[in-house]
């Protein structure tokens, strides 16, 4: 239903977009932290904070590489939020009320583990050496966790593959990273279903993203091989017609027609990540197509020909149905949409160094 109705967006060209814009992560942000969720770009704050989203805020803001002095004040605004947020033994609470309440106590959570990889990053590449130490010291306080959930594990491990970049030796993190690649398993035989697992759900290229990071890091070729096959089979499976059409909300499975909504900005930008950690440690610029097809997602070359990202607040909308937008701009979404401008700026620069101009 929904793909009869899809608009045709103009061309789109990688030099035509815009740089990465911080305007609406600072309209969601305060003295505490980043705030969850908007209606349309208005901050809700009766929906608090959670450590998720600052999680994904320190690690997008320490990707950045000139950041002004507003940003780098807002990287530690997000760094203390996390490291209150975290407990003795190195689990985190998520959920803090718009009051200062936690409304849960430590535990290992998918947050565990995106705060795991906000903190790797922080501490291989933040602003600042106070920030880089400070966030060391948070994710070796959590470095000895598991936990039970692979996707959690996944997060963790792309924060320990951060560390690991900046300091091979680091013998905690090579752990971590080992032990979230057997968590994730390896793929199939059926060429039809490689996934080691039953259904896609959410965050799937962070799985195969952790895999060819272990593979690289720890020097195991076979680690590295079984990565790109699945990364290389879930790109094929998210595209419908030459465009990224991503896992949307409720997930596919083998044997059963895959429904194309409700899809999340934060999909496309795992498929960035991905499609990038594979790019860097390959030296293939084959990556560069799905790499670009998550970039195009948000202006219009999707499954509907919505555009997502407003122009006009600098914010990301939190959802593509198949009559359009959901038009509130939450944190997450935001966030996807600075995080794959940052990537899409990389591979431009990349691009013109070439002979042919590559995709610009």
């Amino acid at each position: 239903m929904g793909l009869s109705l899809r608009l045709v967006p103009p061309p789109i060209r990688l030099n035509d977009l815009p740089s990465p814009r911080w305007d609406h992560v600072f309209r969601l942000s305060d003295d505490t932290g980043l705030l969850e969720h908007a209606r349309n770009a208005i901050a809700r704050r009766e929906h608090g904070y959670c450590v998720d989203d600052v999680s994904r805020g320190l690690l997008v803001a320490s990707r950045e590489p000139r950041p002004g002095p507003d940003l780098v004040r807002l990287a530690e605004r997000y760094l203390a939020f996390l490291t209150h947020a975290q407990g003795a033994d190195g689990g985190f609470r998520n959920r803090l009320s718009y009051d200062r309440r936690w409304l849960d106590e430590p535990s290992l959570g998918d947050w565990w583990g995106r705060a795991m990889w906000g903190l790797g990053t922080a501490a291989a590449r933040g602003p600042s050496a106070w920030i880089r130490r400070e966030a060391a010291n948070a994710f070796r306080q959590g470095v000895a966790c598991r936990s039970a959930w692979p996707r959690a594990m996944a997060f963790a491990g792309l924060g320990a593959a951060e560390v690991l970049r900046a300091d091979p030796h680091d013998r905690a993190a090579a752990d971590l990273l080992g032990d979230a690649a057997t968590a994730i398993g390896t793929p199939g035989p059926d060429p039809e279903w490689i996934w080691p697992e039953p259904e896609l759900t959410y965050a799937n290229p962070a799985l195969p993203e952790v895999i060819i990071s272990a593979g690289d890091l720890l020097g195991d070729e076979g680690l590295l091989t079984d990565g790109l096959r699945m990364l290389t089979w879930l790109c094929r499976m998210q595209e419908n017609d030459g465009h990224l059409s991503t896992v949307p909300v409720g997930g596919w499975r083998p044997g059963v027609p895959r429904h194309r909504y409700d899809q999340q900005p934060i999909e496309a930008a795992a498929t960035a990540d991905a499609c990038a950690t594979a790019a860097a440690v390959t030296g293939d610029d084959g990556w560069d197509a799905p790499l670009f097809q998550a970039i195009a997602w948000f202006f219009g070359d999707n499954d509907t020909g919505t555009v997502m990202s407003d122009s006009e607040t600098g914010g990301c909308y939190d959802g593509l149905k198949a009559n359009g937008p959901n038009v509130n701009q939450g944190a997450e979404s935001t966030l996807a949409l600075v995080s794959t401008l940052q990537h899409a700026r990389t591979l431009a620069s990349r691009s013109a160094t070439r002979p042919s101009g590559g995709l610009a």
